[in-house]
């Protein structure tokens, strides 16, 4: 099977269920730095809470940045960075550097 054999419906409940589960398991891992996310993966909470708050507005929905993030962290965002936030390392941000020289 592949996505072209399954109907719209299907696939959507599928990547939103597949999302759900993203989102629990970032919650779960607090030990997990954005900085690492970003370094590995080039994306991370923050990226997630943006594609949400796209998502909303191309269907015409007024959700805020700050009410995104609230629902990918799981609480408010400063909540979350008071309680898990680590100061990045030296070597978290040269790499950040390294690999993103746009910027986030």
């Amino acid at each position: 099977m592949n996505e072209t054999d399954l109907d719209e419906t299907t696939r959507t409940e599928l990547e939103a269920a597949a999302f759900r589960t993203l989102v629990g398991h970032l919650r779960e891992r607090t030990d997990v730095q954005n900085i690492d996310l970003m370094n590995l993966s080039g994306f991370c909470r923050n990226c997630l809470s943006k594609w949400y708050r796209a998502a909303a507005e191309d269907r015409g929905l007024d959700l805020s940045y700050e009410d995104a993030r609230e629902i990918v962290y799981g609480m408010p965002y400063a909540e979350w960075k008071s309680a898990h936030q680590t100061e990045a390392t030296p070597e978290q941000k040269a790499a950040y550097a390294k690999s993103h020289k746009t910027g986030h």
